[in-house]
């Protein structure tokens, strides 16, 4: 899998979100090891609080699913009405969710800056402008499972 088929997939998760109070439609394609992908959007409730985001909802079916050990994710996200999305990167709160499963030296964050959102059908490479990070990169001086190890 490429990291391009990967964006595409992520904005395919992009066009489920539901957004009716911020209209910010975020999208996660997260790769595993074995190359199963499971894709994730955002999804909004009244409340605030119960909101999950698109990088939790693809962790949480792969791990609903027996899925616990991943190579990368691709996140695309902006305003519902824009025709090019800005580059979007994971809050705090799901880089915390990829560092329980991800090892924060080789899991890569791909984020993606893409033009002409309106027609996924014909987005090409030309569309889109990659860009990767560690989990280390984006969460320097994580707290993960090792952490809680006692020997």
């Amino acid at each position: 899998m490429t990291d391009f088929e990967l964006v595409k997939l992520a904005l395919e998760a992009r066009e489920m979100a539901y957004t009716p109070y911020s209209h910010h439609k975020v999208g996660a394609a997260l790769l595993c090891k074995d190359g199963t992908v499971f894709k994730g959007c955002n999804v909004e409730n009244a409340g605030y609080t119960p909101t999950n985001c698109a990088e939790r909802t693809a962790v949480f079916k792969a791990v609903s699913e027996g899925y616990k050990e991943y190579e990368a994710i691709a996140v695309v996200g902006g305003m519902d009405n824009l025709k090019d999305l800005p580059l979007c990167a994971p809050c705090g709160v799901c880089r915390q969710v990829l560092n329980e499963f991800g090892d924060p030296d080789t899991f890569r964050i791909i984020l993606a800056e893409v033009k002409n959102v309106d027609d996924l059908s014909n987005i090409t490479q030309d569309d889109v402008k990659m860009t990767n990070k560690t989990l280390k990169e984006i969460l320097p001086l994580g707290f993960g499972p090792k952490n809680l190890y006692i020997e």
